[in-house]
């Protein structure tokens, strides 16, 4: 719209009195220009007038206009080619009687000549340029050539803004995708989130969240940052956030799962080296820059039956807590290697939170707008102070968390993600440990049974019975003391049972005459999800039933 406005203003009064840029709407909206057969929309780029205020327009700038075939407007853009035309042609006769409006304003404001010349840029038509006199002077061809001449250059930068207009849709449309959409409805906390794309061309750069339900009614809690912008950051940082969404499924420890994900990060590094250099050696590229890859990541699991959360850092700021009493601090945590260095351990550290606390995982795009003279430390307090605000929601504090650290058009991406920690009460959960013997497994089942009567889940007795007489049974018989049961009543029916080896049991299809090897295939077969978590003290077989009640 702004170079729209500068043609019209190098155009009046010295070329015209008055001018109007209009574009096709269809171009601004994405599609292709064309055909030219039938009425053409087009929007309203500028006026300009040797009066203030354009009162000749019909349509103003924004506004959209509507030209039927047979206008010169229309004609020049399916040609392609600019047209001079006198009020008193025939052509310019027939559309001013179809167009009382616009008739009107010619004999108000005495036009003589009208001249039309196609906005193209790289052999496409973008819109049409219409240049008006009142003089009985004519527009001759020195003033068509000139205008011709004017509007080329023009067409060049229209053209340029609408592909980078377009290349920034396009990336954060794309980055959108990749982002959650919203958060699964869990026990553990609740979570507001907040993106906020860059001002530059691109807009957007590798900044993600995501909340992910894990077993035991556990949750994570995942903000991270890939090196660099434009869509390439984007797609990267898609595959990293499936990457440790997998991970996060096998259960793994923040530590360990962000070693696994440096492991996934240097493989994307040599790929897209090799591609570079594949494309350098095609004489697809110069292959002199070596591919750059890196990430940072923090990864947050919080447990509301134990009511603590682990945390690990990859090279990202530390995340921020507020305690219900209104104390604001960062976690003291080992900053740990960026993503992408290999080689360097990463360090979990446990901290116990007391329920309504605040957990707040961001980018350093929240505070790196900051001038050089500013500490990092400076930014961070100014964090914590922040997220003291009072609000009444989650929501609203992001926003005003943005709003009063970042300016209207930050120069980098801002990712936030707040959590509110719950804490499951000892009426939603119980606990027995068992004696690694045969004979506990009866006692076990009638413990469970019992467990179940008092949530008012009997009609979940029989197969509940059946999963922790095969889970309590494969740990007497296969792996080592001691032994313990969990019930969680969440959502869904959590059984849990834990043992002091690291030896994780696998399904497998027994045959007719094996005695065993049947007992995971039934806890699968009976049950809507299991699966394997491994701990520092051994592992634990976990498994999710619906029940008909949701507490």
């Amino acid at each position: 719209m702004r170079t729209a406005r500068e043609l019209a203003d190098a155009a009046v009064p010295r070329l015209a009195d008055w001018v109007t840029v209009d574009l096709l709407e269809t171009l601004l909206r994405g599609d292709e220009p064309g055909p030219f057969t039938g009425v053409v929309a087009l929007r309203r780029a500028a006026n300009q007038s040797i009066i203030e205020g354009a009162p000749e327009a019909v349509r103003q700038p924004g506004e959209v206009d509507f030209y039927p075939p047979y206008t010169p407007a229309v004609r020049c853009m399916a040609t392609g080619r600019s047209a001079r035309h006198r009020v008193t042609d025939r052509d310019m006769r027939d559309w001013l009687a179809r167009d009382p409006a616009r008739a009107e304003k010619f004999r108000e404001y005495g036009f003589q000549s009208i001249m039309g010349v196609p906005v193209r840029a790289r052999g496409m038509t973008l819109g049409i340029t219409m240049f008006y006199r009142r003089t009985k002077d004519p527009f001759t061809e020195d003033d068509q050539l000139l205008a011709e001449e004017l509007v080329a250059r023009a067409a060049i930068c229209l053209d340029n803004a609408r592909r980078f207009d377009r290349e920034r849709t396009a990336a954060l449309s794309l980055q959108q995708s990749l982002l959650p959409r919203g958060t699964p409805a869990q026990a553990a906390v609740e979570t507001a989130s907040r993106y906020l794309p860059a001002g530059g061309r691109s807009g957007l750069a590798g900044d993600w969240f995501d909340v992910i339900p894990l077993s035991g009614a556990r949750v994570a809690l995942v903000v991270g940052d890939v090196v660099g912008h434009g869509i390439s950051a984007a797609a990267t940082m898609g595959r990293l956030r499936t990457a440790v969404r997998t991970l996060a499924d096998v259960d793994l420890p923040p530590d360990e799962l962000l070693t696994h994900l440096d492991d996934v990060v240097i493989r994307l590094a040599a790929e897209t080296e090799t591609g570079t250099e594949s494309e350098a050696e095609a004489g697809g590229g110069d292959g002199g820059e070596p591919a750059i890859l890196g990430a940072t990541c923090t990864y947050a699991v919080y447990d509301p039956v134990a009511r603590t959360c682990s945390v690990a850092l990859a090279g990202h700021p530390p995340p921020a807590v507020v305690t219900p009493d209104g104390e604001a601090r960062l976690l003291d945590l080992p900053a740990g290697p960026p993503l992408g260095l290999g080689g360097l351990p990463f360090e979990a550290v446990e901290v116990e939170l007391p329920p309504g606390s605040l957990l707040a995982l961001y980018t350093d795009g929240l505070l790196g707008f900051r001038e050089p003279e500013r500490e990092l430390d400076g930014a961070l307090a100014e964090l914590c102070q922040t997220l003291t605000h009072r609000a009444p929601s989650l929501d609203a504090l992001c926003d005003h968390v943005l709003g009063d650290l970042l300016p209207d058009h930050p120069a980098d991406d801002a990712a936030l993600l707040i959590a509110r920690t719950r804490a499951l009460g000892t009426d939603r959960f119980a606990v027995r440990d068992l004696a690694a013997d045969p004979v506990t497994v009866a006692s076990a089942r009638s413990w469970a049974s019992r467990r179940l009567d008092a949530w008012g889940l009997a009609d979940a007795s029989y197969i509940t019975e059946l999963v922790v007489s095969e889970l309590v049974t494969n740990a007497i018989r296969h792996a080592e003391g001691p032994i313990q049961l969990r019930l969680i009543r969440d959502r869904t029916l959590i059984c849990e049972v834990s043992d002091a080896s690291s030896t994780a049991p696998h399904m497998r299809r027994a045959r007719l005459s094996d005695e065993g090897g049947r007992g995971l295939l039934l806890v699968a077969q009976l049950t809507q999800r299991w699966g394997t978590r491994h701990t520092h003290t051994g592992k634990t077989i976990w498994c999710e039933q619906l029940v008909g009640a949701h507490p």
